[in-house]
């Protein structure tokens, strides 16, 4: 008996924030794609001199270049600029998706707040900051699974939504206050959907990231407390990369992982399990 992963072939996905070169979003696309999914992917259309300095070396276009990698893969790639924290964008996207596609069978909502002023105490926290993280981390979650939810009902083929959290879920660290409660606040809505979504034999499951290698974080890994933070707290002795989530996500979308539903995996490198080994 092969132990390949089965159920991609003529399959479209839907991948958000997969635009950086070095990131979760893109190998998520190109795990899927080479399984057998034709793509979605969206990004903010950010201006390239906004792209990390090795991206702009590399000449890099956002989601443009994650698409032709997607086609050199022979299969089907739809780049489209989007926001996730607009509800009337994120439903023209739905509706775009099944004109252009036919179809959508797989959900990952990976787009994200970038870091910003949010990383500081409550008590100084600038409401601005608190609401650019919820609207983009939850509300757009939100407004991604309800709009996708509807076409993969209507269409009575089921399908998977695939929430991207975070480790930080679980730590609630000071001073993420709105990074942290938009993401515990989506790996409920996750579990919450399970409920509503398997009777149309939609499964619904979030994936928590932990110390992942990428240039999201280059502010930490250019720093002496990222070699401490691995030494001190991951047992397996290293950070992720953005392969080590997209196959759990793809395990998650396979005929392999259809009776997986309403769970919040953390893929952490063991990071989880230090508070317990302190203990």
């Amino acid at each position: 008996m092969s132990l390949a992963l089965t159920g991609f072939d003529g399959k479209v996905a839907v991948v958000t924030g997969a635009g950086r070169m070095r990131s979760i979003g893109r190998p998520i696309a190109l795990t899927l794609a080479r399984a057998g999914c034709d793509i979605v992917l969206t990004g903010t259309g950010k201006s390239p001199e906004l792209y990390p300095e090795d991206e702009r070396a590399a000449g890099w276009r956002d989601i443009e270049s994650v698409a032709d990698e997607i086609r050199a893969l022979g299969r089907r790639a739809l780049p489209l600029v989007s926001d996730v924290a607009d509800p009337e964008a994120v439903t023209a996207l739905a509706s775009r998706v099944i004109a252009d596609m036919g179809r959508i069978d797989f959900l990952v909502n990976n787009a994200g707040s970038t870091r910003g002023q949010d990383r500081q105490p409550v008590a100084t926290l600038p409401a601005a900051e608190w609401r650019r993280v919820i609207d983009t981390n939850l509300n757009g979650s939100f407004y991604m699974c309800q709009a996708f939810a509807r076409r993969m009902i209507e269409s009575k083929r089921g399908g998977a939504i695939i929430n991207i959290s975070t480790l930080g879920a679980r730590l609630l660290a000071a001073g993420t206050a709105a990074y942290a409660s938009s993401k515990l606040a989506i790996n409920g809505l996750t579990t919450i959907l399970s409920g509503e979504l398997g009777q149309h034999g939609i499964r619904v499951n979030g994936v928590c990231p932990g110390l992942i290698d990428t240039s999201r974080l280059d502010d930490m890994r250019l720093s002496p407390v990222w070699d401490s933070l691995i030494k001190s707290f991951i047992p397996l002795g290293r950070a992720g990369t953005g392969d080590d989530i997209a196959y759990m996500v793809a395990f998650l979308c396979s005929d392999q992982g259809a009776w997986i539903s309403g769970q919040n995996i953390f893929v952490d490198g063991g990071y989880t399990s230090v508070p317990l080994m302190a203990g």
